[in-house]
């Protein structure tokens, strides 16, 4: 075994790490009879010899060995060396890499030359040695059969047998997985080999309708489905549904035990033991892989997947219900729809005893913001009861403090705008424990109702001590203290903004002016401050304190020249965005600045131009030169469109040009912002406000007394909201819109759902 291995002067190959003299040893882990070796060794194959998919030249060298070592049944765990050589063999080159000396390719002196070179050899290597695979079919592992049907589809140079093959041994195979896995290689060869396509799909459809075990039928389903959208049924949801009953009320064979604990010294046995908890205690843990494929065959077919999704969340079974709200997390952060019903439904799950359900059903819901509403009476009701059922005043504060469900349900009523919020988060400030600070900036979607909010919040700011925590602790309260024009807490404010440690002086400066800002002339006394913050070197300080100061005491003439010096040429782009959002702010009362705006209409960066067009149209009326910029910034970046929306809606019927981009806007049904594989917890609440901006839009262009005309009527407190609040990830715009980053939020609470 492992012949030759000594030959190879590993030390004069690489890996992720350095010299790759330590793969000899991995290699032999990997055929080692101690399963903790064998883990060890598998863990560093992927953590340095393949790391994070990387092809270096010590894995060339190792793919010989690893075809060794999975052609030898005497080898145990031998399905993560299949798994892994699928990953090695498995790169697809983009077809302008094919000739890689060639004038389309990159050449030898380029640096992702050798990559490039390393990902087609490992390729071609692996290929040659595919022929290993055929004779793991019937293998008596189940771990090796379920890794072998991939392999093959993916890296045989033989589809046409490999489909054959594949087709043959799912009439033999006993494991359901096994099975179901032979089933999407199928799909994937029709997938990757056109001249195949025709024949497979056919025999998928047939597969759909004659195979008796309905996971099979619903795996054939799901493969038809992502080969050949045009063959999707029209009865798709009900026949999925169907087979989902079916599978829930069929004995059970057994399946579903997870494997013996180990301990997960490795990253890949914390990997394990992950996947093993998510699957425990589910009989058909598989289900969720396939409505996943299902789904993402369906793609913009909508209202096909709401249905399915309620039909799931009506299920008996809580598995169906669980993987039915992930799914739909998905859905809902890409996809513009009707969820009313999909929500009420998640939210009748805060009542299930099952804790991965509730979990889950609380994860999905605090990212919903104003689409959350059809679930506030039942998080409502989750949040009237403490733990027995006892009310939520004998439950104990710290049930409304930190991360746990109850605070998630508080997060998910108060983004809704529910007012029944108010009271909940009254009692978690009057607690001692930490607030979520997500909660205190949900207080700004409260309304009026947030007024009372204020002396609680008053005496959590004047309880945080002035060290270098000061900005992450006092942060969230200023912002929520603007949210409510808590003024009676100037005094708080003050002396937050006097105590400002070094550590991260200029955001807490500038935090605390935004919230004097906000007070507008009940924070006359801070006036000296705020004139002497206008002289800062920081930009964000400066143009944050002449905005307050416009609110306090409404003098443009001692702020506007101010801030028209942040526009002079040289200065950093996101300095003058922070002074044309100030000067935005002041509106028409800024005039005066319109000359010195009008040079950043034409800015190489896309958020200068939008935010000066903007500031510009707001202090001058300026339609003209201001629209086609708004317009072509539409084009160019749609995480742009919140903020140029706003813009339009104020506009009114000068923005008549707009109406046709609008209008497509509006009659998508892919959300502006969505990104594949990747989400911010702000992503549905911002395309829901790009969405209601769009429609004020329409209806001020066709009713011009819908809006006041032309541009806002300047004045203090004339914003109508806290004056340059904040957003949670710190990032400022006058209209409360997204960040240059379209990531409203992601810095402070992190990815998806």
């Amino acid at each position: 075994m492992l012949t030759g291995i000594e030959e190879v002067d590993w030390a004069s190959l690489g890996h992720a790490y350095g010299p790759a003299d330590d793969v000899p040893a991995l290699l032999r882990g990997l055929a080692s009879p101690d399963p903790a070796e064998r883990e060890a060794g598998l863990d560093g194959m992927y953590g340095a010899v393949h790391h994070q998919g990387d092809v270096y030249d010590s894995t060339l060298a190792c793919i010989p060995f690893l075809l060794e070592l999975v052609a030898d049944r005497a080898v145990q765990d031998r399905g993560g060396i299949v798994e892994l050589l699928t990953s090695i063999g498995g790169i697809e080159l983009d077809d302008e890499d094919d000739d890689l000396d060639g004038p389309a390719g990159p050449g030898p002196d380029d640096a992702e030359f050798v990559p490039a070179a390393n990902f087609a050899m490992a390729a071609a290597a692996v290929a040659a040695g595919a022929g290993v695979f055929l004779g793991l079919v019937d293998d008596a592992d189940p771990e090796v059969r379920l890794a072998a049907p991939v392999a093959l589809a993916s890296l045989h140079p033989d589809p046409a047998r490999v489909l054959t093959l594949l087709r043959e041994r799912l009439t033999v195979e006993p494991d359901t997985e096994v099975r179901l896995a032979l089933v999407e290689a199928v799909g994937r060869i029709a997938l990757r080999h056109a001249s195949l396509r025709a024949e497979t799909v056919d025999w998928l459809a047939w597969l759909g309708r004659a195979a008796q075990d309905p996971g099979l039928r619903l795996a054939a389903l799901a493969q038809l489905a992502r080969c050949s959208p045009g063959r999707i049924p029209d009865d798709i949801v009900g026949r999925v549904t169907e087979l989902l009953e079916e599978i829930r009320t069929a004995p059970d064979d057994g399946g579903g035990e997870s494997a013996a604990a180990r301990m997960p010294v490795t990253l890949v046995g914390q990997v394990r033991e992950l996947l093993e908890e998510h699957v425990a205690g589910r009989r058909t843990p598989w289900t969720e892989e396939l409505l996943r494929t299902l789904h993402g065959a369906l793609d913009d077919r909508v209202d096909d997947r709401i249905a399915l999704i309620q039909a799931q969340l009506r299920s008996p079974d809580p598995g169906q219900r669980s993987d039915a709200i992930w799914l739909c997390g998905g859905l809902i952060r890409l996809w513009r729809g009707r969820y009313e019903e999909v929500v009420r439904l998640v939210g009748a799950q805060l009542a299930d005893p099952d804790t991965r359900l509730r979990e889950a059903a609380t994860s999905f819901l605090e990212r919903l913001f104003e689409l959350g509403a059809p679930a506030a009476d039942a998080l409502a009701g989750v949040l009237a009861e403490g733990p027995g059922g006892a009310s939520a005043r004998a439950g104990g504060l710290a049930e409304l403090t930190g991360r746990t469900g109850r605070d998630g349900a508080l997060l998910a009523l108060a983004r809704s705008g529910d007012a029944r919020a108010v009271p909940l988060l009254a009692r978690a400030l009057e607690g001692p424990g930490e607030v979520r600070r997500e909660l205190l900036y949900a207080v700004d979607g409260l309304g009026p109702a947030a007024t009372g909010l204020a002396p609680l919040l008053r005496r959590r700011l004047a309880a945080v001590e002035p060290d270098e925590d000061l900005y992450d602790r006092a942060a969230p309260l200023l912002y929520a203290l603007a949210a409510v024009r808590g003024g009676q807490a100037l005094p708080e404010v003050l002396r937050v903004l006097r105590a400002a440690p070094e550590h991260r002086r200029e955001r807490v400066r500038e935090a605390a002016a935004r919230t004097l800002g906000a007070f507008g002339p009940a924070a006359r006394e801070a006036v000296p401050e705020l004139r002497e913050l206008l002289g800062a070197d920081s930009a964000a300080v400066a143009t944050a304190a002449g905005r307050a100061l416009w609110e306090v005491e409404g003098d443009a003439d001692a702020v506007v020249p101010v801030l028209v010096r942040w526009l002079r040429p040289g200065t950093p782009g996101a300095d003058r965005c922070a002074a044309a959002q100030a000067l935005g702010a002041i509106g028409p009362a800024a005039a005066g600045a319109a000359r010195a705006l009008r040079p950043g209409l034409t800015s190489r960066d896309l958020w200068e131009r939008v935010r000066c067009a903007a500031a510009l149209w707001r202090v001058s009326g300026e339609t003209e030169r201001t629209l086609p910029v708004l317009l072509a910034a539409w084009e160019e970046n749609r995480h742009a469109r919140v903020e140029i929306a706003a813009c339009l809606a104020e506009m009114g019927p000068a923005a008549a040009a707009a109406q046709l981009p609008i209008l497509t806007e509006l009659t998508r049904r892919r959300r502006h912002n969505a990104r594949e594989g990747a989400s911010g917890s702000h992503d549905i609440h911002q395309d829901e406000k790009l969405m209601t901006l769009c429609r004020a839009a329409l209806a001020r262009m066709e009713r011009p007394g819908a809006w006041q005309e032309g541009p806002p009527a300047g004045g203090p407190g004339a914003s109508g909201g806290p004056a340059g609040a904040v957003d949670p990830a710190g990032a400022v715009d006058p209209t409360g819109a997204v960040d240059p980053a379209g990531a409203l939020g992601d810095g402070a609470e992190g990815g998806g759902v």
